[in-house]
């Protein structure tokens, strides 16, 4: 494995009460293969790497959903080279974490969860990836703040993190009392509270899997309504909305949405932001309810109405119990 961590930046064992080497080594490699018409291969690939962090004495791994969406095969890897089989026992898109349960004994010490309440700005933790202080980095709480991804996703308490890692799916986020406190999603250069530009790292908090984890083991899934999924791609852009793609068979694609439309409004409601736009869908009803749309596409005004869908649906499951 390649290091291209700056030895400044490792953690050391000097600056923790803990045993580091332990906790580093509940951070595993995950692997994951997607058959090639599964509905997210073209987004996000057939062959996926990253990381999860093993919470409880079962083997149960953490990881961040898009490495095992529609996974058929899943392999998991820890820092003593042992190599074992996983299943996919459940993926909350909401959250957007996924469990994983080992065919095999790992043999790692779980890590403890924390809660994001507990975590300070500017405290100082650790964004573990697989392989140990080598691929781990001593970063710090930038912000705790809203996140918006233009898949229509929210976090309502996102972790920042900064500096970033390079190699951020499915990190673990370890605190200074050794407790895992959220999982890697993606990098950014939007921090809140930053100048633009300022790189770091979105951080899911492992509160949100908490509350859900007992219905991601019994079902694979958790039971609230699903909330309507439209399946574009929405972004802000000189004061206003636009649609910058949709998902081919989705109901978006099915209404005629085009990437370039500019989203006017929503049942009469005039979103400001992209969360405005995604919580203006959503308090419509649940998945599969009509969602009307005004759109101005080549500067002329039109009525859409899109058929919102349940995102679960149009997802392949061959490992999902």
């Amino acid at each position: 494995m390649t290091n291209i961590i700056s030895q400044e930046l490792q953690p050391s064992q000097s600056l923790y009460d803990f045993d580091l080497g332990e906790k580093l080594d509940a951070v595993v490699s995950i692997k994951a293969t997607i058959p090639n018409d599964a509905f997210t291969a073209e987004i996000l690939g057939t062959e996926r790497h990253g990381h999860g962090a093993v919470i409880a004495e079962s083997g149960l791994i953490a990881t961040i959903g898009y490495l095992v969406t529609e996974a058929d095969n899943i392999w998991i890897q820890g820092n003593n080279g042992q190599i074992v089989a996983g299943d996919l026992l459940g993926y909350d898109y909401e959250s957007g974490f996924g469990l994983i349960q080992p065919l095999g004994s790992l043999g790692i010490k779980p890590l403890s969860l924390g809660s994001v309440d507990d975590l300070e700005e500017g405290t100082s933790v650790i964004l573990a990836g697989f392989g140990g202080s080598e691929q781990s980095i001593t970063s710090k709480v930038a912000a705790k703040d809203e996140f918006v991804g233009y898949w229509e996703y929210i976090v309502e308490q996102a972790i920042y993190t900064t500096p970033a890692h390079p190699n951020w799916g499915g990190a673990a986020l370890i605190g200074p009392d050794g407790k895992l406190y959220g999982i890697g999603s993606l990098y950014t250069q939007e921090i809140p509270g930053l100048a633009p530009g300022a790189e770091g790292n979105m951080v899911v908090p492992i509160d949100l899997l908490v509350q859900i984890k007992e219905e991601l083991l019994q079902y694979g899934q958790s039971l609230k309504p699903a909330r309507p999924w439209l399946g574009m791609f929405a972004a802000e852009s000189d004061g206003g909305l636009i649609v910058a793609g949709v998902y081919e068979d989705a109901p978006a694609a099915g209404a005629d949405l085009r990437a370039g439309d500019e989203i006017v409004s929503v049942d009469g409601n005039t979103p400001l932001s992209l969360g405005e736009l995604f919580r203006c869908i959503w308090s419509l009803g649940d998945a599969g309810v009509m969602i009307p749309m005004k759109i101005r596409r080549e500067g002329q005004l039109m009525q859409v109405h899109v058929r919102s869908s349940d995102r679960r649906s149009h997802w392949k499951t061959p490992n999902l119990h």
